[in-house]
C-alpha cells in the first residue's frame, strides 16, 4: 500500500532547489549588508511579506524614489492613525531629516501594499572622550489588519543584527523611547546591559548616564520630543513628552498594548504618568550574547535563516571574531586601540 505520506522523486527534488534558492538569497543578502556602504536591501521575511531596509535614504536615493519612500510610510501612519498626521521626523519627507535615518518597510509581497514599518535613527555622541554612534530603535507602526502576525521580529530586530554584523559583530549602543509595555518588555528581553527594565541586574551605568545626557541634548527632534520636557536622570524617564510633533502617539495606560510578562506592565503603571504623557528612555547593547538570544527567541524557530544565522554568530564568536577584530588595526575594540587616529592617517596623507 502506497502511503499519500511520502513525497515522488519529482517533488522531493523541488523541495531541494526550492530551498537552495531560498539558501543563495540569504547568502545574498548578508554579503550585500556586510559589503554595501550605505544599506540598501530586500528579503523575504515570512510567506507573503518582504522586507526592505534602507540606510540613509536622503543621502542615498533620488529624490523620486525618497518620496516613494515616505509615501509608503505615511500610507501605514494612515492607517495607524486615521485622524491623525505626524509632523516630525520620516514624515516630513524632508532630506536632511531622513539622512541618518534607517527605515525598515515590510510589504506585501503580491500587491507591493506597505503594513508596518521602523524608522530607526543614527545618533552621533560622546562617550569616555570617543564619538560613537548610538542606533535610535525609532517608531513603529503596524498596519492593525496584520497586527498579531509575527512581525516583531522584523520590526525589532533583524536591522539592529544586520547593522551589528555589518560593522564586524562589535558591540553597539541602542535607545529606544517608549510608554508602552509591550515594546520596553520587548527592549529588556532582546538587548544587553538595558536601563531602565524591572528586570534583576538591571543597573545605570556612567555609560548610560552619558548617552542619555548626550541624547537628550542634541537629539530630541529624533522622537519628536520638545525643549520643555523634562528629563528624571534617576529613573530614566521623560516628563510631558509629546510637546515635540508627536502628539498623535500619546496612550493611555490602558490602550497602550501589554507585555505577555506582567512585570512590565507592572513596570509601566508604577514609573510612567500617561495623564501627562511620560515615557521611558531605554539604554543598552547589541552584542554576540544578544544577537544570539534574539536569533533563538524571536526569530521563528524553523526558519531556514534563523539556524543559519545562529550557526555563524556560534562560529565567529568561536573561531573568527578575535582574529578579525585582531587583524583590524584602524578601529577601537574594548581595550584594543588602533594603531593610528583619524587626524594622524590625515596629517600623514598631507591633508
Amino acid at each position: 500500500m502506497v502511503s499519500l505520506d511520502k513525497q515522488s522523486p519529482a517533488a522531493r527534488r523541488g523541495s531541494s532547489f526550492a530551498a537552495l534558492a531560498r539558501l543563495r538569497g540569504y547568502v545574498a543578502f548578508w554579503l550585500k549588508a556586510l559589503s554595501q556602504p550605505a544599506i540598501d536591501l530586500t528579503l523575504r521575511t515570512g510567506t507573503r511579506q518582504l522586507t526592505r531596509i534602507v540606510e540613509s535614504p536622503g543621502r542615498s536615493l533620488p529624490r523620486e524614489q525618497l518620496d516613494m519612500l515616505v509615501a509608503q510610510l505615511r500610507v501605514v501612519a494612515a492607517k495607524t492613525l486615521p485622524a491623525e498626521s505626524l509632523s516630525y521626523g520620516v514624515f516630513s519627507g524632508e532630506p536632511e531629516r531622513l539622512q541618518r535615518a534607517i527605515i525598515t518597510l515590510i510589504s506585501d509581497e503580491e500587491t507591493g501594499k506597505p503594513i508596518a514599518f521602523n524608522a530607526l535613527s543614527a545618533m552621533d555622541l560622546a562617550l569616555d572622550g570617543e564619538q560613537v554612534t548610538v542606533t535610535h530603535l525609532g517608531l513603529v507602526m503596524v498596519d492593525p489588519d496584520v497586527r498579531g502576525q509575527g512581525l516583531s521580529w522584523v520590526l525589532y530586530g533583524l536591522t539592529a543584527l544586520v547593522l551589528f554584523a555589518r560593522d564586524g559583530l562589535r558591540p553597539k549602543w541602542i535607545s529606544n523611547v517608549t510608554q508602552v509595555p509591550a515594546v520596553v518588555g520587548m527592549v529588556s528581553d532582546t538587548f544587553s546591559d538595558v536601563y531602565p527594565s524591572p528586570l534583576p541586574g538591571s543597573r545605570q551605568s556612567f555609560a548610560h548616564l552619558q548617552i542619555a545626557r548626550g541624547i537628550m541634548t542634541h537629539h530630541r527632534a529624533v522622537f519628536g520630543v520638545g525643549l520643555e520636557a523634562g528629563f528624571d536622570e534617576a529613573r530614566f524617564v521623560i516628563t510631558d513628552a509629546y510637546t515635540g510633533g508627536s502628539d498623535a502617539l500619546k496612550k493611555s495606560f490602558e490602550v497602550a498594548p501589554k507585555h505577555r510578562n506582567e512585570i512590565y506592565n507592572a513596570f509601566c503603571a508604577r514609573e510612567l504618568d500617561y495623564i501627562r504623557g511620560d515615557d521611558v528612555l531605554q539604554i543598552g547593547r547589541i552584542d554576540l550574547t544578544g544577537a544570539r538570544r534574539y536569533l533563538m527567541r524571536e526569530v521563528p524557530s524553523g526558519s531556514l535563516p534563523a539556524l543559519l544565522a545562529t550557526s555563524a554568530v556560534l562560529a565567529l564568536q568561536r573561531l573568527v571574531l578575535p582574529l578579525i577584530h585582531w587583524l583590524d588595526d584602524r578601529r577601537a575594540f574594548g581595550t584594543l586601540r588602533p594603531r593610528e587616529s583619524r587626524a594622524m592617517r590625515e596629517n600623514r596623507n598631507g591633508r
